[in-house]
């Protein structure tokens, strides 16, 4: 009988017992192979030895991968875990920065809605006091996703910030002039290694003579005006920001009729709508905005947009009302 005949030894049965129980048992019990004697010919031993020795090596060589492949899953899951904080992090960093939902500045109302298509988003808007009586606001779309789409959001925040607080600290007056803060972040971003180019509107509301200055730097579709009776888009022609440095960029004036409402949203929205021409999807962007008073949930509720978790690009809407105290009652 056969007992214990290997434990981390290589171990090569040789007996003259040739009955195929006895090798079955031997191969169960941890032999690696079985020779009957007589030998005859040495070549058949050295043959068996080669061949363990070669089957050992294998062995060895796939348990070292094996435990390499579990460090490596080890740092992996370290790595995604870390990944998935600093993707937390960045998300709280945006939301942070984007505008109040909605927000009232006298007879004016803007309101916000972002639906990101990944955990960071490359769409970001914001709305601000510029004085007593300007609102500068705008809405950008970064080419790409993901973290270095992000980043670049949080550059263009910080960048328009800066001549904010110019014109409130020293009365620099770029932050007025949509062409000049386009040619800015053009400039800015050309000359950043980001590989990322965005599409933006840029505008300045002036409640005191209700018009509007804006420029557009590539923003697709445009802004959708709503002045009581009909909605049109807005004619606005641009290079994107980011590609050419020679890029010039133009200002439009725009009177504002006394009631109104103005709907901006990034070209993720033609990804979802179900129209199939281009034609028939700015058609249907035009339908939607029929009403001064125009909601903004009810908007999303009827594009089915929360329901949705698997968008294929950001969206966001960036919408300006104006109702006077007559068309609010």
């Amino acid at each position: 009988m056969i007992t214990g005949v290997c434990g981390d030894s290589l171990v090569i049965i040789v007996s003259g017992a040739g009955l195929m129980g006895h090798v079955i048992q031997a191969l169960k019990r941890g032999a690696w192979d079985y020779i009957t004697k007589p030998i005859e010919n040495m070549e058949v031993l050295e043959n068996a030895v080669h061949k363990v020795a070669d089957r050992a090596e294998l062995i060895r060589q796939n348990q070292e991968y094996r435990e390499h492949l579990e460090a490596l899953n080890i740092r992996l899951r370290e790595t995604v875990d870390r990944l998935q904080q600093d993707e937390e992090a960045g998300r709280q960093m945006q939301c942070q920065l984007l505008p109040e939902a909605s927000k009232t500045f006298g007879d004016y109302t803007f309101s916000q809605r972002l639906y990101p298509s990944t955990y960071l988003s490359g769409d970001f808007l914001d709305y601000f006091a510029i004085d007593t009586h300007r609102i500068g606001f705008y809405i950008a779309d970064v080419s790409g996703h993901g973290t270095a789409s992000a980043f670049v959001t949080v550059m263009l925040k910080i960048l328009i910030d800066q001549h904010r607080n110019a014109y409130l600290q020293e009365g620099e007056e770029t932050v007025l002039y949509p062409e000049r803060i386009l040619h800015y972040l053009n400039r800015e971003l050309c000359r950043h290694p980001f590989d990322k180019y965005l599409t933006m509107f840029y505008g300045v509301l002036d409640m005191g003579q209700n018009t509007l200055v804006c420029a557009s730097g590539g923003l697709f579709p445009h802004p959708v005006l709503f002045d009581g009776d009909q909605a049109r888009f807005l004619a606005c022609q641009g290079f994107p920001i980011g590609l050419f440095e020679e890029a010039s960029y133009q200002t439009q004036r725009i009177g504002l009729p006394e009631e109104f409402a103005l709907m901006m949203v990034s070209d993720g929205i033609l990804e979802v709508l179900p129209q199939v021409s281009l034609k028939e999807k700015r058609s249907k962007l035009i339908s939607l905005i029929g009403n001064i008073a125009v909601d903004l949930d009810e908007l999303i509720t009827t594009l089915k947009l929360v329901e949705r978790d698997d968008l294929p690009d950001d969206i966001t809407f960036l919408l300006v009302t104006k109702q006077t105290d007559y068309g609010k009652r």
